[in-house]
Order: C-alpha cells, then sequence, then structure tokens
C-alpha cells in the first residue's frame, strides 16, 4: 500500500518567511499549500499548491485552508475575528488568535505584559498631542496595529512633532501608544518555539543592530551579555509563550538598557528575521521548529552548531547597482563557507531582499565576511573590493 500522504499545512502570507518554511518542509515531507497575495511574490515561486487571494477575505482563508488540519503564518495581519471563523470550522489555527492579537495590537500586548508582571517601557494610550505632552517628551508614538520595520513608530520631542505623527496615524484609523524614549545599550533579541503540548525551546539570545528601523545585522550569541540577563531574557520569552498560549516561534524583542535591565519592546508570532541566522548556525533552523510546533511534532535542538554567527540582511539600494544572483560568483569564490539566502524579490530601496550567514570561532571574522558579501550584494562595493 502507499505510505499515506501527511496532512497539509496552509500558509497565509507569500513573503521571504513562508518561502523559507519550504525547505524544512520537503525535509520533513510535509505538503504546503500557500494563500498568495499576488502571482510571483517571494513564496509563490517554490510552493506550488497555491492560491491567490486577500488575507482579509474570510471566503479566500476558508477556500485555501479546505482539507487542511493547520494553519500558519507569513505575517500577523489576519483580522481576529477571521481566525476566530476558522477555529469555528474545525481548523487549528496555529499560532491561534487569542495568542495572536498580542503580537497584532500593541496595546493589548502592553495590557497583559503588565498584568503578568513582564518589565516594559512606560506607556499609556494616548489620543490628542495634548495627551502626549502629558505624558511627556521625548517618547515614542506607536499606532496600535499595523506597524512594521519602522512604519508606524516615531519619536517626538515636541507639540509639533506629536501633532504630525498624530495626523498621519487618524489617518489610517488606529489607535497611538506612548512610550517611554528608552536609554539603551543594544537591541536584543529571545526566539523560542512553543508547541501545543507545551514543549518549548528557547535559542540563544541573540544581538540585533536596527537601522532606520530595520534589521540590518544580529550576532548569535549576544556577545558579553551578563548570564542572568541571558537567562532571564529566556525566561520572559518562555513565560509569554506559555501565558499567552502561544503555538510556533515567538520573538521577543527586547532593549538592554544602559543600567543593565531589559525591557519587552515588541513581540512577534511567527519567523522572525532576528531568528534567520539559527538556519546555518542552529541544530534546527527557526522554519523547521515553527513547522514541528504548528504540527505538534518533537521539537528540535536549538542549541549553536558555532561559536558564533553573523546574519546580514540584503537591502535594497541604488536600484542600478544591485548585484542579487550576479553577486553569488563573487561571493562565493570569496568565502566558500558563506551561506546565501536570497528572496526572489523585486528590487527596492530599502527593501529586504536576502541575507547572509557567516559563521566560525572568531567574531569579528565572520562580521567582516558577512558584512563584505552582503554589501557587495546590495551594490556597495566595487570591483576593486575584490
Amino acid at each position: 500500500m502507499p505510505t499515506p500522504l501527511a496532512p497539509t499545512l496552509a500558509v497565509i502570507g507569500g513573503g521571504q518567511l513562508a518561502r523559507m518554511m519550504a525547505q524544512p518542509a520537503i525535509a520533513l515531507g510535509l505538503p504546503l499549500r500557500l494563500l498568495a497575495e499576488a502571482q510571483g511574490v517571494s513564496a509563490a515561486q517554490v510552493i506550488v499548491d497555491q492560491q491567490v487571494g486577500d488575507y482579509r477575505d474570510l471566503e479566500a482563508l476558508r477556500a485555501v485552508t479546505a482539507g487542511c488540519e493547520v494553519v500558519t503564518f507569513d505575517h500577523e495581519h489576519v483580522p481576529t475575528e477571521h481566525l476566530h471563523a476558522l477555529e469555528a470550522d474545525g481548523i487549528a489555527v496555529r499560532p491561534g488568535p487569542d495568542a495572536l492579537v498580542h503580537a497584532q495590537d500593541k496595546a493589548v500586548m502592553r495590557a497583559r505584559l503588565d498584568e503578568l508582571g513582564i518589565p516594559s517601557p512606560r506607556h499609556a494610550l494616548v489620543s490628542s498631542p495634548a495627551e502626549v505632552e502629558a505624558f511627556g517628551f521625548p517618547c515614542v508614538l506607536k499606532t496600535t496595529r499595523g506597524g512594521y520595520d519602522g512604519k508606524g513608530v516615531w519619536v517626538v520631542r515636541d507639540a509639533e512633532g506629536a501633532a504630525a505623527a498624530f495626523e498621519t496615524a487618524q489617518a489610517s484609523g488606529v489607535r497611538v501608544l506612548a512610550e517611554e524614549l528608552v536609554d539603551f545599550r543594544r537591541e536584543l533579541s529571545a526566539l523560542v518555539a512553543r508547541s501545543p503540548s507545551g514543549q518549548a525551546a528557547a535559542y540563544p539570545v541573540v544581538a540585533s543592530t536596527q537601522v532606520d528601523g530595520i534589521c540590518k545585522e544580529v550576532v548569535a550569541p549576544a556577545p558579553d551579555l551578563d548570564p542572568e540577563l541571558a537567562g532571564e531574557a529566556q525566561r520572559i520569552a518562555l513565560t509569554v509563550a506559555g501565558a499567552l498560549g502561544v503555538t510556533g516561534i515567538l520573538a521577543v524583542e527586547l532593549f538592554e538598557t544602559t543600567d543593565g535591565r531589559i525591557l519587552v519592546n515588541e513581540l512577534a508570532m511567527r519567523p522572525h528575521n532576528t531568528g534567520h541566522w539559527t538556519q546555518d548556525g542552529a541544530v534546527t533552523s527557526q522554519f523547521e521548529n515553527h513547522l514541528r510546533a504548528v504540527m505538534d511534532l518533537p521539537l528540535g535542538s536549538p542549541a549553536p552548531r558555532a561559536r558564533w554567527t553573523v546574519m546580514v540582511n540584503i537591502l535594497g539600494g541604488d536600484r542600478d547597482a544591485g548585484r542579487l544572483y550576479d553577486g553569488l560568483r563573487h561571493a562565493m569564490a570569496r568565502d566558500p563557507h558563506l551561506r546565501v539566502h536570497l528572496y526572489g524579490k523585486d528590487w527596492r530601496p530599502g527593501r529586504k531582499v536576502g541575507h547572509v550567514n557567516a559563521f566560525g570561532d572568531d567574531l569579528e571574522d565572520c562580521l567582516e565576511r558577512a558584512r563584505h558579501a552582503a554589501a557587495w550584494f546590495a551594490g556597495e562595493l566595487g570591483d576593486e573590493s575584490e
């Protein structure tokens, strides 16, 4: 008799995160079905079973999940009420809507973290520039829904800046959250995987560098991080995952303050940019552990394979200078140990179009190799840099 096929997993969203789920899915013999926002987007280039539709359309969601036991996500923007409807249809939504809303709505997240006693920046919902002024300058204003990669976030230092931010935020019809402008040394990320049965795995805490609100590079593990702070960050991530009932990958983005504390900045309930290093630097990548978790399979080891792994994003710059596929020859010849991941995306300034991973025993060497390769792909280096 033929071997039964594994259950099909529906993935909502056709970005690079869904694309990078495909490789471990192939290894696990796990069929994926994709809801892509358009023909030819990143994940649609590698996942054969696909439909094109709007993730805000419940009927499109029902069509793509028909016959699937489980649905998961490339992003957190599917309306919460649609996720409840899918659950009512008998689909296992992972992460579920009661968990995912904490990644969708920053006000809901802050309120729940306060209940759990999780350290966060001082914050308050504000409805006018006057309330921002009462909260105190300088501060950070964030739309409670819809922001990512620096969008929907403003650092304001006076009433004029608050008024301009409110004008933009109100045009999108969402609430505004004010947070203190944290005096931080660097940004950290604690990544964990959690299955429906409650098994959890915690990756090493990493340091990330942001440029204009976009993750530029990640170092795993975070250099010179106090072991007690690292343990606290992992405990926070595991506590949040358990208390919120997260299934799959949870990324907890943190500030390491100049006075030696850690504060939770953001939550993401999906594979995350700060976990891309795990593709080549960990025993089990975040993408494989996300699939294992949402299918309630035993989780793989999150242990690092090398002393250091550095991930650097390839960001679109000067359109005429980009060298994505054309850059492979130089990058591979210069560094045979380098790992390159390209997303099949159109070139746009500031857009994440790929990333590179370098690993080894010497951190400075890993940083130089990864930075050089990413800059070469982005067209920031000339032939004289070979």
